[in-house]
């Protein structure tokens, strides 16, 4: 990985987060380049990280083998036709990070069949503690796999999918899942401070908690039913407040949410792919 030239267009939060993993990882800076219309966003990745950057897209398809589409969904149109002949007459390799957008529809817009990695990364990749889900087309070759999966892989854990279609269900779980855990979090420091606690002693021992579950949970070699039902023991407090998440139907409530999430996926990219330009 460390002779190609990486190009992201679009330096956002998500960007940034790639590019200082990379580095972390000894990737040299002198061989990313950035492209972003805002000046001052230009001006401080590169004195944060001393990559390349430029406001013209076309220069850092130019520089760049590999070109990450880092842009948001509602602008990845207008930004794959402005580099599409480069990208196809160089064939590069694009990877997107945008979210909802097929493949299908990113040859489209670029003008024809290339060699694209569809990623799905979640916000902890902010912190180095992503999950990522990749999936490439059939023009993606066995090296430039490895390459996607080194780059995201510097920022949490990745794992490839076998069908396209998967990745409405991963934005569900895994995209859209920290909120999930954040309300969890919300909802238990509201219960602790309603039961007398002070706010800031509940929130630092429902943020631990959370910490620590997680943490359990990926160092056992036990599934999360199995986890869940050491710590409740029979006729105790946590076996209450289980029974009653039961009773109140969390169980197909949580099942309903994520199933929304999934179709909302799916209908958002159909909006996207169908709007005019």
């Amino acid at each position: 990985m460390e002779n190609k030239t990486i190009g992201f267009i679009g330096g956002g939060n998500m960007a940034s987060s790639l590019i200082g993993g990379l580095i972390a990882d000894g990737f040299p800076a002198a061989q990313l380049w950035v492209a972003d219309p805002d000046a001052e966003r230009r001006e401080a990745l590169g004195r944060r990280f001393g990559v390349h950057t430029t406001a013209d897209n076309r220069e850092l398809t130019a520089q760049a083998e590999v070109v990450v589409m880092a842009v948001k969904p509602q602008v990845m149109r207008e930004a794959c036709q402005a580099i599409g002949n480069s990208v196809l007459e160089k064939q590069r390799l694009v990877i997107s990070i945008a979210a909802g957008i097929r493949i299908e529809a990113i040859e489209r817009w670029l003008g024809g069949p290339c060699a694209i990695v569809r990623t799905m990364p979640n916000t902890p990749s902010l912190v180095g503690s992503g999950a990522t889900a990749l999936f490439a087309n059939a023009r993606v070759q066995a090296d430039q796999r490895e390459l996607a999966e080194a780059m995201l892989r510097a920022v949490g854990l990745t794992l490839w999918l076998d069908d396209e279609s998967q990745m409405d269900a991963v934005t569900a779980v895994s995209g859209s899942g920290p909120a999930y855990f954040f309300l969890m979090m919300e909802l238990l420091e509201n219960a602790g401070t309603s039961l007398g606690l002070k706010r800031e002693t509940a929130r630092l021992l429902s943020l631990q908690t959370a910490f620590g579950a997680a943490k359990l949970a990926l160092e056992s070699l036990d599934d999360s039913a199995t986890l869940r039902a050491r710590v409740t023991s029979p006729g105790g407090t946590t076996e209450r407040a289980v029974a009653l998440f039961e009773e109140g139907g969390l169980r197909e409530l949580f099942e309903k949410a994520v199933s929304g999430a999934r179709d909302r996926a799916v209908e958002l990219a159909d909006k996207l792919e169908s709007e005019k330009p």
